[in-house]
């Protein structure tokens, strides 16, 4: 079940020559990939990318009316290998994963596609993860297109540049016989704006009219002496043909005037930004026309110094706009530069920070201090002579507080980490590795459990040093969605190979939770198209794991603890796994929530069940948000004057886990919890039961006020 549903807008796909498609940066990229004959598409879901994935899939259907074949990949790895099928067989494929984690896995099988080249057009479209919204570290994807030396596109962010992209990236690849990766950024994947579109075209050649007459070629095969033949082609023929095919299709962008002293640079990701900059200095106008000379790299890696050369005729200053650390792009142009022998002053990193993202703000001090040293006279005046009495801006960095991400309210993971807490204060802190997903959060307060994490799916094998056995055995997290992608050979058989004596807990929430809940071979809906029900306990024990324990509610803390500390204390020698099993919160209430609201509109009897905490039993010690961390969970000031401390308090958007009242009676804490459910539609004997204990409470507590008051008067 995805995070979101795209049936509704994949029938907007099927639009044809001369209409106008609207709608968002993903669909159109999927309309181009149509609209361009490919033959098969592949990938792994991962933001900013995932909804492609999800798009896909929806049109799942559409593409094999066209005879393309779609698949969703058991990771990025697996995604990049698919595109073999254009090794030896003409048909245009296309992969996609969020960049550069998914790049890092996937860069094995790319390295062996760029080296044996492609007869037919390779794209790999990674969500570039880069600056202040990504959920990763920050590295970037141009250092693997230089390594492997296979092209980048990094198209302008509209609709109408990224549709072209898909075109030219399939036609670059072709004409260079070279894959081709294809950037979008993440404001670009979710860029709204219109295009016109042509026909779907059914590919030429499709994967099963190949199967059906195969082809392969040794030549093409990775191994020496052919290695050595296709590193010599790589230079010999396939760049100089891409580099004619980028200039002879104009890839690149020139905008403003051909003559002038200065000039900037840029990647095509940058332009909204650098343009938006140049229109509030007074450069540019509303459409993008601009006073200072513009040479927008739509193409990235390769520069083509010819190009380059040409822009940096009869300029003093150039500047180059390039997001992100190393500056690749900055030392190729300055070498370029050198070697010509040519002195025209290279700005980038001296007036722009050297890592971070390149925000509007951040962009507009950049170009203003670049100005202010190759044109001052352009800047208007207020820019060139500032107020030096203005005020200075505060660093908000040391008043206002982080906002670290955590589980959202109701999330079976928060129960696990509460009873790992339980647990380890009894048996003592333990060394405790995380993994990829919604369970990194634990490292988090309020549990602070777990410190590292090296890759989807290596949660234990980060604890492999670990393993040799000690005073007390480690314990390592594993996803769902990481013990398919990578977990199962990397980490649990390698605790089997090497007869590890630490414990693994496998969080199975039943979907790919953290990238939009999208189905994993475990998963316990149906799908049409996949294969799901597959449990994972029945791979563990196909790997050799003897000792395996599941928990099929991870609500229930003291069972958690129970089956924690059992496999700490053990005297089983082997790897023990634990695998913790509940539905993800927002996968269940994204699907029972239209079903409970159509039975309250047709007047079936609905009980939704709340949590509450009594403000008269609750001593205010807050150890019950010690541990569970619930967002419903807060804090209420009572108009008690004897009562200082506020007391626990759920809010409205509490969903009735009841994970709050486990743990306070797991830990023995609170009695102050109590659930109640909310009726909505009630039997007209429930109704008059209700109106009748209204009433009778209303003159319990006019009976009790009437006596306060009496005890009052006579006090006075």
């Amino acid at each position: 079940m995805a995070e979101r549903s795209f049936k509704a807008e994949v029938e907007h796909l099927r639009k044809g020559d001369g209409e106008t498609f609207t709608g968002e940066g993903i669909l159109a990229i999927t309309k181009s990939l149509l609209e361009n004959g490919v033959g098969y598409v592949g990938g792994y879901q991962g933001a900013p990318i995932s909804h492609l994935m999800d798009v896909l899939a929806d049109a799942e259907d559409l593409m094999g009316e066209l005879g393309v074949r779609f698949e969703a990949n058991a990771s990025e790895a697996a995604a990049a290998a698919m595109l073999a099928a254009s090794v030896h067989y003409p048909i245009r494929g296309a992969v996609t994963f969020k960049g550069p984690v998914g790049v890092n896995v996937a860069s094995d099988a790319i390295a062996n596609l760029s080296s044996s080249g492609v007869t037919g057009g390779a794209l790999i479209i990674v969500g570039e993860d880069y600056g202040e919204g990504s959920s990763i570290m920050q590295e970037r994807s141009h250092g693997f297109a230089m390594k492997s030396q296979f092209w980048l596109l990094d198209p302008r962010p509209n609709l109408p540049s990224i549709t072209k992209a898909v075109k030219d990236g399939f036609e670059l690849s072709e004409a260079s016989n070279t894959p081709v990766m294809l950037m979008v950024r993440i404001r670009a994947c979710h860029v709204t704006g219109s295009f016109e579109t042509r026909d779907n075209q059914r590919p030429p050649l499709t994967v099963r009219d190949a199967l059906a007459n195969p082809q392969s070629d040794f030549k093409r095969v990775v191994l020496p002496p052919w290695s050595y033949v296709h590193e010599q082609d790589k230079i010999n023929n396939r760049w100089p043909d891409a580099e004619r095919f980028i200039v002879e299709n104009k890839l690149n962008e020139h905008f403003g005037p051909r003559d002038a002293p200065l000039g900037i640079v840029l990647q095509g990701g940058m332009y909204n930004g650098v343009i938006r900059a140049l229109q509030r200095l007074g450069l540019a106008d509303i459409h993008g026309n601009s006073d200072i000379p513009l040479y927008v790299l739509n193409v990235t890696y390769p520069i083509v110094q010819s190009e380059f050369d040409t822009f940096c005729d009869g300029k003093d200053h150039v500047m180059v706009v390039e997001e992100g650390q190393p500056d690749h792009i900055e030392q190729q142009l300055g070498s370029f530069l050198y070697k010509a022998g040519r002195s025209v002053k290279l700005h980038g990193k001296d007036v722009l920070p050297m890592a971070g993202e390149y925000t509007g703000a951040v962009m507009l001090d950049g170009v203003t201090a670049f100005l202010k040293q190759a044109a001052p006279d352009m800047l208007p005046a207020h820019v060139r002579a500032p107020n030096m009495d203005a005020p200075a801006i505060p660093d908000l960095s040391k008043t206002v507080p982080i906002r670290p991400p955590g589980f959202c309210t109701g999330c079976p993971e928060r129960p696990i980490f509460a009873a790992m807490k339980l647990t380890q204060e009894e048996l003592g802190k333990h060394q405790i590795t995380g993994d990829i997903g919604c369970h990194l959060f634990g490292s988090l307060p309020p549990f602070e459990i777990g410190g590292a994490t090296m890759g989807y799916g290596l949660g234990p094998a980060a604890n492999a040093a670990f393993d040799g056995g000690g005073e007390k055995r480690a314990i390592s997290m594993l996803g769902d969605g990481g013990f398919w992608h990578n977990g199962l050979s990397s980490s649990i058989g390698n605790m089997v190979f090497n007869k590890s004596d630490s414990v693994a807990v496998i969080v199975d929430n039943y979907y790919s939770a953290a990238t939009g809940g999208q189905d994993v071979m475990s998963s316990r809906a149906e799908n049409g198209s996949k294969a799901t029900g597959n449990p994972i306990s029945k791979a563990l024990e196909g790997v050799g794991v003897k000792w395996v324990r599941q928990i099929d509610n991870t609500y229930d803390v003291g069972k958690m603890r129970e089956v924690l500390h059992e496999a700490l204390t053990t005297d089983y020698d082997g790897p023990k796994v634990i695998i913790a099993s509940s539905e993800c919160m927002l996968n269940k209430q994204r699907r029972e929530k239209p079903l409970r609201a159509k039975a309250i509109k047709e007047g079936r009897r609905v009980d939704v069940p709340r949590f509450g905490v009594d403000a008269d039993v609750c001593t205010g010690d807050h150890a019950c948000m010690r541990l569970s961390g619930c967002p419903s969970l807060s804090l209420k000031t009572l108009d008690d004057p004897l009562r200082d401390d506020p007391v626990a308090h759920i809010d409205q958007s509490c969903v009735g886990c009841g994970n709050c009242g486990e743990v306070a009676d797991t830990a023995v804490l609170c009695p102050s919890f109590y659930q109640a459910d909310v009726v909505h539609n009630p039997s007209p004997f429930e109704t008059w039961r209700a109106g009748l204990r209204a009433r009778l409470i209303c003159w319990l507590q006019t009976r009790r006020d009437a006596k306060r008051l009496r005890l009052s008067g006579s006090a006075t």
